[in-house]
């Protein structure tokens, strides 16, 4: 059910991505705004971006097989790092041109261009909304990367109104200056996307590299290790991200005198009790070290 979903809202934002690419490259370039021709080149790369993120969700859904007995769930992480460098170079894009525009004459500002901003801006909020919520239940990075797409849009349609408005607003009280609030309000929604396509990169990053999950969660798997009665102690729980879900390695002290099959039986525990209370541990490998009482 989680996984229809998710691919629902990819397709969803998909063919939006690409209906709003081409409002707004028209309406740019018919009325001349350049924040409006930038956003629609944003869009432009958001098309490839969610195509990358359905591709990736393909793949990471797949079950392990030989080649890959972890599983295929890196694979979405990948196309999160993939998005944020098509965010990133969509943004020094955007930058440039929009530093160019303030050294020319400011072009009229139109109110179609201004609807087609706002038109934009509630599109992508509300798609925001929907994908940020089936991304969370079902845990899909590709599919929180695209949701964080659409709030990069969010950005960039409020500035581009904001900067369209004090366009109409000089071409209309003949305030020349407030004309370049179009070119101005493209340099804003660069930042904005840079900064949101280097958070994205970064967290991509850490969990390719493999980086240990919080530290909350590692109390929780800790506090329920130790539930089980058998277990003296942990010499060493690592734990880390692979996609959508998290593969836990933990190896604990028990009494040496156990029999093989009572260390099996109180691994398997400790199996249950983690993947029990964490819906997404996909794997726990537990590993036993002999104790005695007068090591404590």
């Amino acid at each position: 059910m989680q996984k229809a979903a998710s691919m629902m809202a990819i397709w969803i934002s998909l063919a939006s991505n690409i209906v709003l690419t081409a409002i707004k490259i028209t309406v740019g370039l018919v009325f001349r705004s350049q924040v409006l021709i930038a956003d629609g080149i944003h869009n432009a790369g958001d098309v490839i971006a969610v195509a990358t993120a359905y591709s990736s969700m393909r793949v990471s859904s797949k079950p392990a097989d030989e080649e890959h007995p972890y599983g295929h769930g890196k694979a979405e992480v990948l196309g999160a790092f993939i998005v944020a460098i098509i965010l990133g170079a969509a943004a020094i894009y955007m930058g440039y041109h929009a530093v160019l525009s303030l050294f020319k004459e400011a072009e009229e500002a139109h109110i179609i261009a201004f609807l087609a901003a706002i038109l934009s801006l509630i599109w992508k909020q509300a798609l925001y909304i929907y994908t940020i919520r089936i991304g969370r239940q079902s845990n899909s990075k590709g599919l929180i990367a695209t949701a964080k797409d659409h709030l990069a849009d969010v950005y960039a349609s409020i500035a581009a109104s904001i900067g369209i408005g004090l366009g109409l607003l000089g071409d209309h009280y003949d305030m020349p200056y407030l004309s370049y609030g179009d070119p101005a309000a493209g340099i804003v929604v660069s930042f904005l996307v840079l900064k949101l396509a280097y958070e994205m990169g970064k967290e991509s990053f850490d969990t390719l590299m493999e980086k240990s999950v919080g530290s909350l969660h590692m109390e929780q798997y800790a506090a329920l290790i130790r539930a089980v009665p058998q277990v003296k102690r942990i010499d060493r729980l690592r734990a880390r991200e692979h996609g959508h879900y998290i593969l836990v390695d933990v190896r604990v002290g028990m009494p040496g005198t156990m029999t093989i099959q009572e260390g099996h039986d109180a691994a398997r525990d400790i199996k249950s009790k983690i993947m029990g209370a964490h819906a997404d541990v996909d794997e726990v490998l537990v590993h036993i070290n002999p104790w005695y009482e007068n090591e404590a």
